[in-house]
């Protein structure tokens, strides 16, 4: 399948992050998962005002800190320090996930293993006997937030397709996953089925498709056609 990606340029980590940020509106309150979706803090411009929540009990957190300017007595939910905007506040853990719980979120951008084509989430476990489980609050989140995106590598180390027709890890959450944000695409499951919106530079969608068994790609224009 290595030959499908011949003369094709994968988007950057910085890049999907820039994506993320584009399409988070004005005033939206979110939460950023750990791993990949921390990065979207760094691209959401200065005339965007975006509330950033954490599980941990942090909500109004800026971009990361310049080194050395770290405060580890002021972390996200990955551990890593943040910045607090004016108006920022922290609080306890357990009205942290009531916020989440309640429906207060506007989005979250989670990382995953797998998503399947209906939107099913897994990202807590693949299941291996050796693996450590590390649910934390995206159960909560992926179900509580009124959109969840997701962003993550569009391929395994091994070469398959983290978007598979379903989900072979343990699930986070069912048919909650609106937009997937990769290296290779941008994809929006839509009750179609996932609808390629962008594609990485150089990249086709047959290229896509061959490298995705099971789940068959629809290209946007051929819904704009249909309506």
């Amino acid at each position: 399948m290595t030959e499908l990606l011949n003369g094709v340029r994968r988007w950057t980590r910085d890049e999907m992050a820039a994506r993320v940020a584009a399409d988070i509106p004005d005033g939206a309150v979110v939460n950023l998962g750990i791993g990949l979706p921390t990065a979207v803090a760094n691209h959401l411009g200065a005339g965007k005002e975006v509330v950033l929540h954490s599980e941990n009990g942090v909500i109004g957190m800026g971009p990361a800190p310049a080194a050395g300017e770290e405060d580890y007595d002021l972390i996200n939910a990955g551990k890593q320090p943040v910045t607090l905007l004016p108006g920022g506040c922290f609080f306890h853990h357990a009205d942290s996930f009531a916020m989440m719980r309640g429906g207060h979120l506007d989005y979250c951008v989670l990382g995953a293993f797998q998503v399947s084509a209906g939107g099913d989430l897994a990202n807590w476990h693949t299941g291996a006997p050796d693996a450590i489980p590390a649910v934390g609050g995206a159960m909560d989140l992926a179900i509580g937030a009124k959109k969840t995106f997701v962003m993550m590598d569009y391929l395994t180390k091994a070469g398959e397709a983290k978007l598979v027709p379903a989900c072979t890890c343990p699930l986070t959450g069912m048919a909650c996953v609106s937009r997937l944000y990769s290296d290779l695409a941008l994809i929006e499951i839509m009750p179609q089925g996932p609808v390629v919106v962008e594609l990485a530079p150089g990249l086709s969608l047959s290229a896509l498709q061959a490298l995705t068994p099971g789940v068959h790609l629809l290209a946007a224009h051929t819904l704009t056609e249909a309506a």
